[in-house]
């Protein structure tokens, strides 16, 4: 989790299709990176619903950097890589996006859907795996740097 000391705008909470929280937004405006912790049992679904809430937020925002953080859920999501990889991932490119970390849990599942997703958009922009959140967001602010 990133520290609350730094200043950061709330986008809120995204619900699964049962209303339980997924996943919340949080946009660190100085340091242009939308923050996504996500919560729970991770399903397709929930991984289209919040993809979808942060292209809203990325054409709105031009947002640069993403640091995904699923430290915190489990599940299998694999059915949404194709959407992901060639619906939003062009869409947020189109809006800025220019380089994506992402914090998984070192579990089998997790770590072989990561990988697929991590491979699959990153011949696109920088996109890169870590266990841990300061390391990923460490990791970004050096690609806004090369940028």
């Amino acid at each position: 989790m990133l520290p609350h000391a730094v200043p950061f705008d709330d986008l809120g909470i995204v619900p699964d299709q049962y209303g339980s929280p997924v996943a919340s937004l949080r946009y660190y405006p100085d340091e242009q990176l939308l923050y996504i912790q996500w919560q729970g049992n991770i399903t397709a679904d929930a991984v289209l619903r919040v993809a979808t809430q942060e292209l809203r937020i990325q054409e709105q925002l031009q947002i640069p950097l993403i640091l995904n953080d699923k430290t915190e859920s489990t599940g299998d999501w694999s059915d949404a890589l194709s959407w992901l990889e060639f619906e939003w991932l062009p869409q947020a490119m189109e809006n800025g996006l220019r380089a994506f970390a992402y914090v998984f849990l070192p579990d089998l599942q997790n770590q072989y859907i990561s990988a697929g997703f991590i491979e699959k958009i990153g011949h696109q922009l920088p996109a890169r795996l870590f266990y841990d959140v300061a390391a990923a967001r460490h990791w970004l602010h050096q690609q806004q740097q090369t940028a």
